[in-house]
């Protein structure tokens, strides 16, 4: 699947690997409906990087691999003595630090000529060396080659014709995006729900949303470049005992709603402060729940301010980061999760144990809880319901999570609860694909989670704020064409949409390492599991 070969691969810069593993999957193809002008520039005039004209004439192909065989045939062909055509054999190789792509058609090719009395290679290692050296277009197609063992050559793409395959892709399509046809034996889903980023309303966003946020967009875009219906969906965090203490604590300030999400946060933590000391308040807090979850008018019509309030703060920060996500919070689902968990019942799946209602997995593993014992609700019974509703009422053919690596134990028993109650299971006989895409989380340098010289969260507003800062610092020292309200909003909007031209390209080539671009690259060049 898309999914696994994006999130279990690595990136290596060094050897171009980052613009490799966007050919690789079948081949990048643009169409060219338009010539985008761009602002000039002496990188996009001069730089061979930037311009596909300068290559020359190298071997083409529907993808990397093809275009490897491509030139791979021609050399043997042209080596062979008699110009035999010859099936080469190419495969990735398995260490990038090696190359991109290895052919090993050396040694069954030196066989055969040895069988045939053929001796004008002393060698298999000869006549691979012999077939490096006839490769059509070298110097400009690859940045190294390299003959190892007995005859196994190992190739590294240049960054010079990656670049320009990029630029061929990108700036000259309709819209800037990258399309690549599926192969032959990949499976592909006509429809996919990716949830990912995931605030909580009420809290500012902080650099822990950064990574479920990133990962989950890629995702998203990559299925899309196969051409595969997403459905971007925000799980928000709107609905609990977190809203019943703010709710609590605001009615008894006499707080109305004019206030900003950094106030909601300081009014949330004096609340919690409240709800651990103080045992009439905890009460009051447990029956504001009960009534906003019953559809207090009241109760209700404040929630929703402070939803709004969160939201306008969110959709800022998305903005930024060129993301259009739908929300769709734990409160959308409430209404479903008694229906759910009463099917959950009557398949035999959820069981009452000591007053709780759960699902074991076996006798070992520590069960799944989809309700308190007092009748409350929690976040097995959201996940459940949401769960519920994406397979049997959006019908996608496969459901991504991105989360935090914590996670995975809790999805691991609600993907096999929807197993075993017939959830995934399509009219054609297939199963909806469960995917729980986790990460690492974001570490300080003390190796401890990354947080303020206060020991607060990092908020992620303040972050962009400072890479962008630093883009605009930089852009200004280097020479450019764009005035001062052009270099402010290229510092801005770099990274976010590669399709626009002028300025933002320009951005691209000059400061792929700086700005929103950098926050984004810096946590994807990593391994998605570390920390």
């Amino acid at each position: 699947m898309i999914v696994s070969s994006l999130c279990h691969s690595r990136v290596h810069c060094q050897h171009s690997s980052f613009v490799t593993s966007l050919f690789r999957r079948g081949g990048v193809r643009s169409r060219h409906a338009r010539q985008v002008k761009v602002r000039k520039c002496d990188t996009l005039v001069t730089s061979s990087a930037c311009n596909p004209s300068t290559l020359g004439s190298v071997p083409t192909g529907d993808g990397l691999r093809e275009i490897v065989k491509a030139a791979f045939s021609e050399a043997v062909t042209a080596v062979l003595s008699r110009g035999t055509l010859v099936d080469v054999n190419i495969s990735e190789c398995s260490n990038n630090v090696v190359g991109d792509y290895q052919c090993n058609s050396a040694m069954p090719i030196f066989a055969e000529l040895k069988q045939k009395g053929d001796t004008s290679f002393s060698s298999p290692r000869s006549l691979a060396e012999a077939i490096v050296e006839a490769i059509p277009g070298r110097e400009r197609l690859f940045a190294q080659t390299s003959v190892a063992g007995p005859g196994f050559v190992n190739v590294t793409f240049s960054a010079s014709f990656l670049a320009a395959g990029v630029l061929d892709t990108v700036v000259n399509s309709t819209d800037g995006k990258v399309r690549i046809p599926p192969q032959r034996n990949m499976s592909i889903p006509k429809r996919a729900v990716v949830d990912y980023s995931s605030p909580n309303i009420a809290k500012e966003m902080h650099v822990g949303h950064l990574r479920s946020t990133i990962i989950g967009e890629t995702i998203c875009r990559a299925l899309e470049s196969f051409g595969v219906e997403t459905v971007r969906l925000n799980h928000v965090g709107d609905w609990g005992t977190q809203f019943g203490m703010l709710l609590t604590h605001l009615h008894d300030m006499q707080m109305g709603s004019d206030f900003a999400i950094t106030d909601l946060q300081e009014f949330y933590k004096a609340a919690k402060l409240r709800f651990d000391k103080d045992g009439d308040f905890k009460a009051r807090a447990q029956s504001a729940v009960v009534r906003l979850q019953a559809g207090d008018v009241q109760m209700r019509k404040l929630w929703e301010e402070i939803c709004e309030i969160s939201r306008r703060d969110f959709e800022e920060i998305y903005r930024v980061l060129d993301i259009v996500i739908i929300e769709r919070g734990e409160s959308f689902y409430n209404e479903i999760i008694p229906l759910v968990l009463d099917e959950l019942v009557k398949k035999g799946i959820a069981v009452e144990d000591q007053g709780a209602l759960c699902i074991f997995g076996n006798l070992e593993s520590t069960p799944l809880i989809c309700r308190k014992s007092d009748g409350g609700f929690n976040y097995a019974s959201t996940d459940l319901a949401a769960l519920w509703q994406r397979t049997t009422q959006l019908e996608a053919d496969q459901i991504i999570y991105v989360t935090d690596v914590g996670q995975s134990k809790h999805f691991e028993a609600i993907f096999d609860a929807a197993n075993r109650a017939g959830w995934l299971d399509k009219k054609d006989n297939t199963k909806i694909r469960l995917d729980h895409v986790g990460f690492g989380l974001v570490m300080g340098e003390d190796g401890k989670r990354f947080r303020t010289r206060s020991g607060g969260t990092v908020p992620l507003r303040s972050l962009l704020t400072e890479a962008q800062s630093r883009c605009l610092e930089s852009l200004q020292t280097r020479s450019s064409d764009l005035d001062d309200k052009e270099l402010l909003e290229a510092s801005h909007i770099m990274g976010r949409n590669l399709s626009a031209p002028g300025a933002i390209f320009i951005c691209f080539l000059h400061m792929f390492h700086t700005g929103i671009a950098a926050v984004k690259y810096a946590d994807l060049q990593n391994n998605r599991l570390a920390t």
